[in-house]
């Protein structure tokens, strides 16, 4: 028999009560605002883009201060990583949205003579947007330049580990939109839920697979539309072609920009044997160059982010052990500093592939170097995995390249670099399965709230299909016949 839960405390089911009930207010108001944004043209869409770029560079100085007391990024990353990036995706959807409006003209068949048809992109509706904390900037912004440039309201849940930026945010938006059109909501993983119980049009997430399988859930109890953009362990391979102190500096920012916490950043890196040692020398010189010959140095390095909270320094920490437990070994990287939530970079490498760091998404600033001798172990290791969000690549050999393409599956690929995929406003950006299911970025994020009408308009009154109607007399099943061969 389980044992009874005591009842929350009046408090506490009156706070809850009520954050349900101005959920259910807001939702009701997007609602009714529905058809009312379904009308607006192109030109007043691009005018509120406009308008969110500008409050969102009023607010630059703001927002560093907001995410270094949030986890001390710097105000360089913020601009780089956040303010950049989404005015990467405002300016890219100003540009193009009056031609992504448009209705899209399709061919006609033979069989299909005398009529004409299109596809029109209309809004799917209210919009639910839940995004993480370790881009809360970009990855809450982003994906209402998606919303807005569609026609859609939406409602969006940050996460509660970034407050600082959180409230900024809010603060920001609402001083753009009523909330009929545009309302963001504070709170833990219980606001998330709340917001969940409703029949939303689109529902657009970020954040871990174990997380997108209950947002899956609950989107599937109203038959919502989503977008899931998750993560994984994303591969790194440098073979033997390739040039090591150019991977290495590229491989260290890639995955030390924002500590490591970027769903995208190189995860595990397959090294050939030939360049392994290199390679290993030549990271630890790139991590130094940015950061600092020590772990003193680094750890008062304003330029390094520390990690988001106490849970998470903690389960990385508990890899690290793991790690060296089972015999890996840290040629660079100090403890860290627990009271600061500060963790020093760290290679590990004779990284057995049965620890947890070889299994779990690191999403902090440590880096298993594995050794190989022929692709084919790669390929299986990398296989053997959920398919990632991101394969890294670096190689001269053109069959290398097309041979690690056509042999995995990934959500994107750089090669020769990473992350850059990311920012590029004419590329899909997402996962495959695990590591996500629809795409986003640029005209990508339109199509994702939009929804692709079929339009079929019919000019003639005796159309050539009406010659196949019931009753089916022998001259009907000859021209049934017909119409077989032709088509087969």
């Amino acid at each position: 028999m389980a044992t009874p839960t005591a009842s929350p405390p009046p408090s506490t089911k009156s706070f809850a009560a009520a954050i349900e009930a101005e959920i259910t207010r807001v939702f009701a108001l997007q609602q009714a605002n529905r058809q009312r944004l379904r009308d607006t043209t192109a030109k007043e869409r691009i005018e509120k883009l406009r308008r969110l770029r500008t409050v969102l560079h009023d607010h630059r100085q703001g927002f560093h201060e907001a995410m270094y007391a949030d986890f001390h990024k710097s105000a360089e990353e913020v601009d780089l990583t956040e303010i950049a990036t989404v005015s990467i995706e405002i300016r890219h959807a100003m540009k193009h949205l009056k031609q992504w409006m448009k209705p899209k003209k399709v061919r006609t068949p033979l069989v299909l003579l005398g009529t004409s048809s299109e596809i029109r992109y209309e809004p799917k509706g209210v919009a639910l947007i839940i995004s993480p904390w370790n881009y809360p900037i970009d990855l809450t912004l982003g994906p209402l330049v998606g919303a807005i440039a569609a026609g859609c309201p939406a409602m969006l849940k940050p996460s509660e580990y970034t407050p600082h930026t959180t409230r900024l945010l809010k603060n920001m938006l609402a001083s753009l939109f009523d909330e009929n059109e545009v309302a963001l909501f504070e709170g833990d993983a219980a606001v998330s839920q709340a917001l969940l119980q409703h029949p939303f049009d689109h529902i657009f997430f970020t954040g871990s697979p174990a997380v997108g399988k209950i947002v899956m859930r609950a989107a599937a109890e109203h038959l919502s539309s989503i977008t899931l953009e998750l993560g994984g362990k994303s591969p790194t391979i440098v073979d033997e072609t390739a040039d090591v102190d150019e991977a290495a500096a590229k491989i260290a920012y890639g995955k030390l920009a924002n500590a490591g916490q970027t769903c995208i950043a190189p995860d595990y890196v397959y090294v050939h044997e030939r360049l392994h040692d290199d390679f290993v020398v030549a990271l630890g010189r790139e991590v130094k160059a940015l950061y600092g010959n020590q772990p003193d140095a680094r750890a008062t390095n304003d330029d390094l982010a520390h990690i988001v909270n106490d849970k998470h320094f903690e389960r990385l920490q508990n890899l690290r052990a793991d790690a060296l437990a089972a015999g890996a070994t840290a040629p660079l990287g100090g403890i860290g500093t627990p009271a600061a939530r500060f963790l020093d970079p760290t290679f590990l490498t004779n990284v057995p592939l049965d620890t947890e760091i070889m299994r779990e998404e690191i999403f902090g600033p440590l880096l298993p170097i594995l050794s190989f001798h022929s692709l084919d172990e790669v390929l299986r290791t990398i296989n053997s995995k959920p398919k990632p969000l991101a394969l890294y690549l670096f190689s001269k050999s053109k069959a290398n390249i097309e041979r690690i393409l056509n042999h995995t599956s990934a959500g994107g690929t750089c090669i020769n670099d990473t992350l850059l995929h990311f920012i590029h406003p004419h590329l899909p950006f997402g996962g495959v399965n695990t590591s996500g299911i629809g795409q986003s970025h640029g005209h990508y994020s339109f199509l994702a709230f939009s929804n692709e009408r079929a339009v079929l308009r019919q000019r003639f009154k005796n159309s050539l299909l009406r010659r196949f109607y019931p009753p089916y007399t022998d001259t009907k099943r000859k021209l049934i016949d017909w119409l077989l061969k032709y088509i087969a």
